[in-house]
């Protein structure tokens, strides 16, 4: 199974510059992990310590906040595209 990611040019310098990975996972959880063995040094990036997404990212699944599905634990299916959104603030 294969899941498009798309990473923000923030985290792409662990990505070799590339915007764009096909990575494998049946969960966020998992595929933080997958991402991790290609890319390494990501994931401390991604994750806190307790292992939850960090709060000042966006994680999405087909444009579906996980926040709102079942957070790390959202699964995942083939040809699904996660897209990592670093959170934006002003005024």
């Amino acid at each position: 199974m294969t899941v498009k990611v798309l990473v923000p040019t923030a985290l792409q310098k662990f990505t070799n510059n590339q915007a764009t990975l096909e990575c494998k996972g049946d969960t966020i959880a998992q595929l933080f992990d997958s991402l991790e063995e290609n890319c390494p040094g990501i994931k401390s990036r991604l994750c806190d310590e307790a292992g939850q997404p960090r709060r000042f990212l966006n994680l999405y699944v087909n444009s579906e906040d996980i926040r709102f599905l079942e957070g790390k634990d959202t699964p995942l299916n083939d040809g699904d595209e996660v897209s990592i959104v670093p959170a934006v603030a002003g005024g």
